[in-house]
């Protein structure tokens, strides 16, 4: 009978052992009757069950049943009387048979009882060893099962059937705490002093659950190591499958889609397409190579277990999935390496053609350049652009070597596979674009080349049409010059005679210039007619240039007729004015005073005339200032000529005036 069975029986406290004992070492068993009519059956129940708890050594020293009818009818104590067969004794003389100290406070003894702790730990201890009992019996049968089935199936899998019905731990645990209660001897929760516990070594509680415990680790252990083999074999069979499964993917469907990718596309769009496809390949890859990893953990850990049996198998599957993986992984980036370079490679081209493009744009266009320093910058900005295509075409060849590098590497992982016919395709299509790119390179240095001696052509027609501009300005400055300052006619025939001599000089520089702007107008023409071009300038700059000489010849012309008369004119009156007796009939001839005159009278009617040019237009030496002290200087030599000649025709009078 269990407990649990009558729990609320049990919890009424019909009877009880409270762990006192008589001076006979018997137990003492403690019937608390009460106001209400007592259940006899009930009471029945309560007495075989407490009966049933002590062993037959505790037995056979008998009982000491107390009766307490303090609280109860008559009638009831006499029905429980009669049925016990027991001698009635007051409550003061059970001293006489007991020590108080066995007694509990109801009866005037020390001894502490509480019923529901000794009910809850009557429980636990039934629980534990019903459970222990039946745990034991699943464990035994687990392990015997296991012992048989190692001797004729070692590689059977675990079945769910063989699991014990309940936690080894926690019935252990169990059983552990009620073992402490037992040891410490506080089975009925008393807290202070020494208590006597019905569930003492006399009432076998105590052996009873270590000789329980002992069994329970006892087969416990041989079930944990029965689990550990199982599961070991488990773990195993599961590995195998599962490296079987990563090989089989790998070298089937794995394989597969990497024979099919061999090309490397022939633009960027193409190669990005299948960059694309070879990320979906290698995402399906990644989750194979997850399980490889995890396998690969797994069987490392088996390994540092130390098993010798099976060590063999699990180095020769760990070195099987390590070869196949390893070799995927790196056909994987091989590829991925290949369409990386492929990449690049039409990007490069692909840059490389826009600049060709642009050039051969720029070169297809007319120039019509404003000036020179224009025509410059247009040459600087091709030659940079030329530059630039070199350095794309040297690029271009160094990433398509590169490229064919890694194609020639190619067969090495092609499983047998001949991808000479792919390759070819590919080497092909690589060439066919660096020839291609060398060959528009080419044509564009050609046209560069022509460009750049049309523009040198046209830069050395703005240089002579400037320089011929420049030379018009030179030729209008020396005109302007003869015209305001060369004035000054001389003071003596000696110092005209240098001014002319000066002009002459001063004319030549003149005709240099002159002659330079022609020889640059017609530079001009001729580039003009290489060029197929017509001037900007030399339509008028010609024009301008003789009209401008024109000028400059007439002034010139006039300025010589000028000093030419000053000379004439003060070397006659400087012999005249020179005193020279030994010649008196020199000075005598009237001729030569009038012929002085004359040129004197000349002169200065042609310093009062301006310069006239084919159109029409004058001009005058100087200002009217710089006129009037020429001419004044004239008329007072013109002065000492006729006083000499006033002298020489009356030497009297001028004697006598001078007297």
């Amino acid at each position: 009978m269990e407990a649990s069975v009558i729990l609320p029986i049990l919890k009424k406290k019909l009877a009880f052992l409270s762990g006192g004992k008589d001076r006979r070492s018997g137990l003492i068993l403690t019937i608390p009757l009460c106001l209400e009519q007592t259940n006899m059956d009930e009471l029945s129940v309560t007495l075989d069950y407490l009966l049933s708890i002590p062993s037959e050594k505790c037995k056979a020293r008998g009982f000491t049943v107390i009766v307490d009818g303090r609280k109860s009818q008559w009638n009831v104590v006499k029905t429980v009387v009669l049925m016990l067969q027991v001698i009635l004794v007051s409550a003061n003389k059970l001293t006489r048979y007991i020590e108080p100290c066995q007694l509990t406070e109801d009866f005037g003894g020390s001894l502490t009882y509480d019923h529901m702790d000794w009910l809850n730990k009557r429980l636990v201890f039934e629980k534990f060893t019903k459970e222990s009992t039946s745990l034991l019996d699943e464990l035994a049968l687990i392990n015997n099962g296991s012992d048989k089935g190692n001797q004729q199936e070692k590689e059977r899998s675990v079945d769910l059937n063989f699991l014990p019905s309940v936690d080894p731990e926690t019935v252990l645990q169990t059983g552990h705490e009620l073992l402490s209660e037992l040891q410490q001897r506080r089975f009925n929760g008393s807290d202070g002093g020494v208590s006597w516990s019905p569930m003492d070594d006399e009432l076998l509680a105590q052996p009873q659950v270590m000789k329980l415990l002992d069994s329970l680790r006892e087969q416990y252990t041989r079930y944990q190591e029965v689990c550990r083999q199982r599961s070991k074999r488990t773990q195993l069979e599961e590995i195998q499958q599962k490296v079987m499964q990563v090989v089989n993917w790998l070298e089937g469907p794995g394989s597969e889609q990497l024979r099919a990718q061999w090309g490397i596309g022939d633009s960027i769009r193409a190669s990005q397409a299948l960059q694309q496809k070879h990320e979906e390949i290698e995402s399906q890859h990644s989750e194979w190579f997850a399980v490889y990893v995890e396998l690969n953990q797994q069987i490392a850990a088996l390994l540092n277990a130390g098993d010798e049996e099976d060590l063999v198998e699990l180095k020769s599957l760990q070195q099987q999935l390590s070869d196949v993986c390893y070799r995927q992984a790196s056909q994987l980036e091989f590829r991925q390496n290949l369409l990386q370079a492929a990449l690049e490679f039409h990007g490069v081209a692909q840059d490389l053609s826009q600049q060709l493009d642009g050039l051969l744009g720029m070169l297809c266009v007319d120039v019509a350049p404003a000036d020179g320093a224009s025509i410059q910058q247009t040459l600087k900005l091709l030659e940079e652009k030329l530059k630039s295509v070199d350095v794309g075409l040297q690029g271009l060849r160094e990433k398509g070597q590169g490229l064919l590098d890694q194609i020639s590497n190619q067969a090495s992982w092609a499983y047998g596979k001949d991808v000479t016919i792919e390759n070819k395709e590919n080497v092909d299509h690589i060439q066919g674009v660096m020839e291609d790119m060398q060959l528009r390179k080419q044509r564009c240095e050609d046209m560069v080349d022509v460009r750049r001696l049309k523009m040198l052509q046209m830069v050395q027609l703005f240089k002579c049409e400037e320089d011929a501009a420049q030379a018009v300005e030179w030729l209008s400055e020396l005109l302007d010059a003869l015209l305001k300052t060369h004035i000054r006619l001389g003071d003596d025939a000696q110092e005209t005679k240098v001014l002319l001599e000066k002009h002459r000089k001063f004319v030549d520089v003149a005709q240099s210039t002159y002659d330079y702007g022609r020889q640059l107008l017609q530079a001009t023409v001729v580039l003009c007619q290489s060029l197929r071009c017509t001037s900007r300038s030399s339509g008028d700059t010609l024009p301008r240039l003789n009209r401008v000489w024109k000028q400059f010849t007439i002034a010139s012309e006039e300025r010589v007729h000028r000093l030419e008369m000053a000379i004439a004119f003060h070397s006659n009156a400087e012999k005249i004015l020179q005193d020279c007796p030994e010649e008196p009939e020199a000075i005598n001839d009237e001729e030569q005073f009038d012929e002085i005159e004359a040129v004197g009278k000349s002169l200065l009617d042609r310093l009062t005339v301006p310069v006239v040019y084919p159109d029409g237009t004058e001009q005058y030496f100087g200002s009217p200032s710089d006129m009037a002290s020429t001419a004044e200087h004239i008329r007072d030599r013109m002065k000492l000529v006729s006083l000499k000649r006033q002298q020489l025709r009356h030497p009297e009078i001028m004697a006598t005036e001078s007297s």
